[in-house]
């Protein structure tokens, strides 16, 4: 059995594979986020790309998208999910770690999906301010460099 990446105990064939071949069957903001991880993993850009919402044009960020996927992906751990305002809306709150140049980060981010035309979508997300929960080795980021959502935009106009 090869172990689904997202973390569920569940193997990939029975976990993320499912939705990753068919967007649809994701059901819930939750297995939408853990299918967005597991993707990173599995480095299936055109995935990750469809399941942003049409809004946030992401084939126009897709050098950046891919810069996120060449990352060392290792751990996910879904820390809350909530419903939204309204039905079509959900939250995931979750802590995703992985090695660059042999230091361990955190991206620790509260993402917010929508449902339109009975699938779920990414839309956007939050980042705590306490960094130190975020990046436990402490490296800082300068306001010029890349955000590390993969946003493709530059860390001080993204989460900075």
């Amino acid at each position: 059995m090869q172990p689904c990446p997202c973390g569920t105990n569940k193997s990939y064939s029975d976990c993320c594979k499912p939705i990753h071949i068919d967007h649809s069957k994701a059901q819930t903001p939750e297995q939408l986020m853990r299918s967005r991880y597991s993707a990173h993993v599995k480095a299936l850009l055109n995935y990750i790309i469809k399941t942003y919402h049409p809004s946030c044009n992401a084939q126009i960020q897709k050098e950046a998208i891919q810069q996120s996927i060449e990352s060392d992906w290792n751990k996910l751990e879904v820390i809350n999910s909530e419903d939204g305002a309204y039905d079509q809306e959900g939250f995931v709150t979750f802590k995703a770690y992985y090695i660059e140049q042999g230091i361990q980060y955190c991206l620790e981010e509260r993402s917010r999906f929508i449902k339109e035309d009975g699938l779920w979508y990414y839309i956007d997300g939050s980042y705590p301010d306490n960094g130190s929960d975020s990046n436990p080795k402490n490296t800082k980021l300068g306001r010029n460099d890349p955000c590390t959502c993969g946003s493709g935009k530059k860390y001080k106009k993204c989460c900075g």
